[in-house]
């Protein structure tokens, strides 16, 4: 074969390469009557983490009057929605109506598509939305403050068991979902909703004490991106505010929580969970903080948006040994969602927690949407609140060492003791950022007495080490 040939045999599969990422532009010829003047509309969708007011994904006004957008070549499929700017403001159907998510599959030429958008969620009838949320459902708070960030406020949703207020003495474990509006009400959803109500009030009437959970829904908001993830993405120039969202659920409203409901506050009583962007940092919340989360609900998760900085850290901050994680997204859903799925759980499992603690599920009908979601709510839900077994790989590396911490919750004086026969070893506590706060080395003997009016009210969580064995306690100050 001739240089020449194969040259032109090179340039063929360079063509043919480039011709398979297309671009695809996105038409909307007219928007529907009522639609506010000076509207901007926006595109969201899987190639955004479904921002729905993401300034790179606006529509452009053509001369026309028509709206476009030009998105990036790419590959595979892709599912959106078009808004004006929130989830309440979404396109609808007739009356307000869900209408399916839109879709397209990139092929080897340029496309334009011409869309109609027949209503807008909030503007869409005359007939307001009906609510799907049944009675165990409230309001917490329409405008909850989060000093975390900057006076933004977040309406907080809360699901209270059946017969919680007739139970005085009874208290329930808590799981924290992101995304709240669609959660328990149809009325506030973008695209249907996880049902979360329905179905733990069904676990809760075939008398299965599984479903006796208190459940906190935090709505998301504009910053959506920005919130849901820790480290920024320069490609969609987002993300970086995620500690401080979290600081917000740890610091402001877990403790408002507590202290107004009859929870059950300790770590292995507490579950965060979400789905996408909204898994990613209930990933990352349990890592943060291990003395806070027991459990994290991974629905379909975008790990991809932080990749490389998220698994640099499950590397350098393990996980609990008890902590549960349970992970479900669909095979086609993206081509790197099962796989980075994989990824954490075996960084994860390398890290120390067990096979047990891990359930990895893939299901091959399995879309990103909420439908999905709420269909496999429940067995995510029994999975993480079904009743610990004891089990010796609670401690990590080497086996445990079987300190004991005391009393809990703890006043003044705290008390550390090792077990007979220990060799001792190196004890650290941290408050719930991770800054350590006393530091000792244990030596057998009287148990070790320490002066703790110093330390602030809240969760502490204790580390002892002996060369590599590890062990945990999570405990409270007063």
């Amino acid at each position: 074969m001739s240089l020449k040939t194969l040259f032109t045999i090179l340039l063929s599969l360079l063509g043919l390469a480039a011709s398979t990422q297309a671009q695809v532009t996105l038409r909307v010829p007219a928007v529907p009557a009522g639609t506010p003047a000076g509207a901007i509309i926006y595109v969201a969708g899987s190639f955004n983490s479904w921002n729905p007011a993401s300034t790179s994904h606006a529509l452009t006004r053509a001369a026309d009057g028509a709206y476009e957008i030009t998105l990036p070549a790419a590959t595979g499929s892709m599912e959106y929605k078009f808004t004006r700017g929130s989830w309440a403001t979404v396109e609808s159907g007739a009356g307000s109506a869900d209408v399916a998510n839109r879709s397209f599959t990139f092929g080897v030429a340029a496309a334009t598509l011409t869309h109609q958008i027949i209503g807008w969620k909030d503007l869409g009838g005359s007939t307001p939305p009906t609510s799907t949320a049944n009675a165990n459902v409230q309001v917490m708070a329409t405008v909850f403050a989060m000093p975390q960030l900057g006076g933004r406020t977040r309406r907080v949703w809360l699901y209270l068991p059946t017969g919680y207020a007739a139970n005085a003495a009874r208290r329930y474990p808590v799981l924290y979902l992101q995304d709240g509006q669609n959660v328990f009400d149809a009325a506030t959803s973008f695209s249907g909703e996880w049902g979360v109500d329905e179905t733990l009030t069904q676990l809760q009437g075939s008398g299965l004490s599984a479903g006796q959970c208190i459940v906190v829904a935090v709505d998301n908001g504009p910053a959506r991106l920005d919130e849901y993830s820790p480290w920024r993405n320069e490609q969609y120039r987002a993300g970086g505010e995620g500690d401080q969202y979290l600081q917000f659920l740890v610091e402001t409203l877990k403790p408002h929580i507590d202290a107004n409901y009859r929870t059950e506050p300790g770590r292995e009583s507490t579950g965060i969970g979400g789905s996408s962007l909204g898994a990613l940092i209930a990933t990352y919340a349990a890592l943060k903080y291990p003395a806070v989360f027991g459990k994290v609900a991974s629905f379909s998760p975008a790990y991809w948006f932080a990749e490389a900085p998220l698994f640099a850290y499950v590397r350098q901050h393990p996980a609990r040994p008890d902590t549960r994680f349970y992970f479900v997204s669909g095979t086609t859903e993206s081509p790197t969602m099962v796989p980075l799925m994989t990824t954490m759980r075996e960084a994860l499992l390398a890290g120390g927690v067990p096979a047990a603690n891990l359930s990895l599920n893939t299901r091959p009908d399995g879309q990103h949407n909420e439908a999905f979601w709420r269909r496999e709510f429940e067995a995510g839900f029994r999975f993480l609140y079904a009743a610990a077994t004891p089990s010796p790989t609670r401690k990590r590396r080497g086996g445990g060492l079987g300190f004991e911490l005391y009393p809990n919750p703890v006043g003044h004086t705290l008390r550390v003791a090792l077990p007979a026969g220990s060799a001792g070893g190196q004890l650290a506590i941290r408050d719930l950022t991770g800054r350590l706060v006393l530091e000792a080395a244990l030596r057998p003997g009287p148990p070790k007495v320490f002066d703790v009016r110093g330390l602030r009210q809240g969760q502490y969580s204790a580390q002892l080490q002996t060369g590599s064995a590890v062990d945990w306690q999570a405990f409270s100050k007063e």
